[in-house]
């Protein structure tokens, strides 16, 4: 029989968790999850606390400083932290690299300076890898990062970047569900249900909207689980609830939106049947 690995000798020695955009229930999970299973293979695992802010004003006159910019994980510290509130390393909605559109952009100095101080930073950290979680924007960012490496001299030092989509909207292809979802449900359903006991004693209905971006996962959960009187959502804005909105008029551009009045119409349909 062969000898099993020795999973305690990776070449990934020390690894930073960056949290970015939005808040969402469940981060402090992954959060130290995340951390948990580095540790567990001997690495050592830092928390950048407050997004990129910092990390985009880095300069090697301005180190970061230990307590105030970053912390230091262990066992210790992330005792309990699973079931905690809150996001424990901070978050900030700082985006280094919104001014990098195009690949040109990734060889103008001046564009890619806030990308090249937050890969400086980490450098300073000796950083063997980077976990980024956030949204849409986060994830923009971690593909400039490592587009930008792409862009170093063959010599230059490199980490990859494993990113960790965070929407309570789910709206992400590729996994069953993204955390945070299932809260956003549950505190949603519950309002509804609450109003539906108004509702009840008044002899009226809400109306109630929710978030979600261009997918119904959050509205329809909540609804199911509130036992809402019925849902609508972007999906099913087509057919006869659908009509063409121009949104340019010399090119005669033109986008599907909500038939209100006919939408308005199949609400008092249902609160007459």
């Amino acid at each position: 029989m062969s000898d099993m690995p020795d999973h305690h000798n990776l070449d990934i020695k020390r690894v930073a968790i960056l949290f970015a955009g939005g808040p969402a229930p469940a981060a402090n999970a992954v959060i130290s999850t995340a951390a948990f299973s580095f540790l567990e293979e001997g690495a050592q695992v830092f928390g950048i606390k407050h997004g990129y802010s910092r990390l985009a004003e880095y300069t090697a006159a301005g180190p970061l400083q230990e307590g105030a910019d970053y912390t230091r994980f262990t066992h210790d510290t992330l005792t309990h932290a699973r079931s905690s509130r809150g996001i424990m390393i901070g978050t900030a909605r700082t985006n280094p690299g919104r001014h990098v559109s195009s690949p040109d952009h990734l060889k103008d100095p001046e564009l890619v300076a806030p990308l090249r101080r937050v890969y400086e930073g980490l450098c300073s950290l000796e950083i063997d890898a980077l976990i980024s979680i956030g949204g849409d924007d986060t994830l923009k960012t971690a593909n400039k990062l490592k587009l930008f490496q792409d862009n170093l001299p063959a010599d230059a030092r490199r980490f990859p970047i494993i990113h960790l989509p965070k929407t309570i909207d789910n709206d992400y292809s590729g996994i069953d569900f993204t955390f945070g979802f299932f809260t956003a449900v549950e505190t949603l359903a519950e309002e509804i249900r609450n109003l539906n006991y108004d509702a009840a004693a008044g002899r009226a209905y809400f109306l109630c909207e929710a978030m979600g971006r261009s997918a119904g996962w959050l509205a329809y959960g909540a609804a199911i689980a509130g036992e809402a009187s019925m849902v609508l959502s972007v999906e099913d804005v087509a057919g006869a609830l659908a009509e063409e909105e121009v949104v340019n008029q010399d090119t005669g551009e033109t986008r599907k939106v909500m038939a209100l009045e006919r939408v308005v119409d199949r609400m008092v349909d249902m609160m007459l049947a």
